[in-house]
């Protein structure tokens, strides 16, 4: 009755108690062990009860515990005496040579290690298959035979030509689709910088250059600085979007461009949509080149975005700049000499 008593108070302990390793280090207080450890030396007595839940309990030769102990998984070693019940669910229990259980020994689902001179006064008993020579031995249950393993291939796509021309035809209609809708909406602005990165080529790839080197620098500062986080994700979009941006203005010169060499007259949504087309297709196709094809895609994004830059997203108009023509007047006429 005092053990079903016991372990009532410990179930609702459970709930009560918070999940940590605890224990009560005072002589006079029954430790609760939660992952952790308790030794109780030599010479040194315990009058309460101990309760473990996965952790390690010693009792060394000369300590005496008076009362009961409990272990839920864990293992305990008892070397000195135990003046009461001993309950172990789960777990292992190993007993010295020195070791006195005044009491029961109950094993559930729990090894038991006894040396020779272990002394339980009580009953031993067992509620599941231990380790102790004198439980009932389960006969063993015959192996099944062994399958032979046969490894298969891994079903690669990415090495799989049709799949990687179907990627580059998948991005590059995507994009295709977005520059229409952006033609569609934002038709002078995407002109602008288009026209910013036809008139200042150099200028755009050298800003665009140092802003790719040094933007994600900036944004990593932000984002390791807690208050400055969402400014950080911001940088990070707004990199993005003025990547996106630019490719699909310098799509709108290209689709310019080729239509005015063919002679013919498109409407802006499909000559945006085409020329941002065939800048993707070139660039993706530059990319399976091995080592250097993504050169090219490089270049490309950094003269788009420089030309984002340059133009304030095509809020500002940029002139081609003209060289001035400098005409040399005639040199008036000397005297004595005939003009």
């Amino acid at each position: 009755m005092k053990r079903k008593i016991l372990i009532f108070i410990v179930a609702l302990s459970l709930i009560f108690i918070p999940t940590q390793s605890v224990s009560a280090e005072g002589l006079e207080d029954g430790p609760v062990i939660f992952g952790g450890s308790y030794t109780l030396e030599s010479g040194e007595k315990l009058h309460n009860d101990v309760v473990v839940f996965g952790g390690t309990v010693m009792v060394e030769e000369g300590a005496l515990v008076t009362g009961d102990i409990i272990l839920f998984g864990g293992s305990l070693t008892i070397n000195g005496e135990v003046n009461g019940e001993v309950s172990l669910v789960g777990g292992a229990a190993i007993l010295g040579e020195n070791s006195l259980i005044d009491g029961n020994l109950t094993l559930v689902s729990a090894s038991l290690h006894r040396a020779d001179g272990a002394e339980v006064t009580g009953e031993i008993s067992y509620n599941a298959a231990n380790n102790n020579a004198n439980s009932p031995t389960i006969p063993a249950i015959p192996g099944l035979p062994e399958v032979p393993f046969v490894q298969q291939e891994p079903l690669v796509f990415f090495d799989n030509p049709l799949w990687t021309v179907g990627s580059i035809l998948g991005r590059s209609f995507a994009m295709a689709l977005l520059a229409m809708l952006v033609a569609l909406f934002l038709e002078e602005p995407t002109r602008r910088v288009g026209e910013a990165i036809v008139a200042q080529p150099a200028v755009a790839g050298g800003l665009g250059f140092l802003t790719i080197v040094f933007a994600p620098v900036l944004a990593i500062v932000l984002l390791i600085t807690i208050l400055l986080i969402p400014v950080g994700i911001l940088l990070i979009l707004a990199l993005m979007i003025a990547l996106l941006y630019g490719w699909i203005a310098l799509g709108f010169e290209v689709g310019a461009r080729f239509t005015k060499m063919i002679n013919q007259e498109w409407q802006l949504p499909l000559s945006a949509a085409f020329g941002t087309w065939l800048l993707t297709i070139i660039s993706a196709s530059f990319d399976l080149i091995p080592c250097i094809g993504w050169l090219v895609s490089f270049i490309i994004a950094t003269i788009a975005l420089g030309g984002v830059i340059i133009s304030r997203f095509g809020t500002q108009t940029t002139v081609r700049p003209v060289s001035a023509v400098v005409e040399a007047s005639p040199l008036p006429p000397v005297d004595g000499e005939e003009e």
